[in-house]
């Protein structure tokens, strides 16, 4: 095979845009709010209609916020489906995208987070569309030039932050995918009952 041929831009796209359209996508079809919010254990971090939360900080700018700490505990705190999602749409994707290809400014401050699944799944599909597509159009080329300022190596080509975020996706789906598992078998098929956290509703 010619490297110099190779369609790098492409291979760097598949690894996520194939995981994405073949197994991760429908693995959240059907996501229910009571999933969205549920909390297998006390006191998870979630997202929650505005004053509602006991976090340390509330971000957001609508009427739904993301719990937060700047110096979370140890062990951290648990995370609900809604707030991954929420971390994904949001830190992984919609602020990168904003910071290199032009999209937006985003930020967790700023963000109007969604109170329902359904909005969520929104969000997120809107986001990893604009993502692939500031990928794309690098080109191989963009490929190699460095991230620049505002990123932990602004030195580092921007094939390291495009392979980054895409780790961070299959990452944090494949947990949002797991409890999804959770709640089924402990909520649905019987045993155990976990708590529920009623903070996820049509929005006031």
């Amino acid at each position: 095979m010619d490297a110099d041929g190779f369609d790098w831009n492409a291979a760097f796209r598949a690894q996520w845009e194939f995981h994405w359209n073949h197994q991760v996508r429908a693995r959240l079809d059907g996501l229910t709010d009571e999933e969205y919010a549920w909390s297998p254990v006390p006191d998870a971090w979630g997202v929650r209609p505005r004053g509602t939360s006991s976090a340390p900080l509330q971000l957001g700018a609508g009427a739904f916020t993301i719990d937060y700490d700047p110096a979370p505990s140890d062990p951290t705190p648990f995370t609900t489906i809604a707030w991954r999602l929420g971390h994904v749409t949001v830190g992984v994707l919609a602020a990168r995208s904003a910071a290199h290809f032009g999209a937006p400014a985003a930020s967790y401050e700023t963000w109007e987070y969604a109170g329902t699944a359904a909005a969520a799944l929104d969000q997120l599909d809107t986001q990893v569309a604009v993502w692939l597509d500031g990928v794309r159009r690098l080109g191989d080329e963009g490929l190699r030039r460095p991230m620049g300022d505002g990123e932990p190596f602004p030195e580092a080509p921007m094939a390291d932050l495009v392979l980054h975020i895409h780790r961070e996706l299959i990452h944090h789906t494949a947990e949002v995918c797991l409890l999804r598992d959770l709640h089924m078998h402990t909520r649905r098929v019987g045993g155990y009952t976990a708590t529920a956290t009623p903070t996820i509703g049509a929005t006031p």
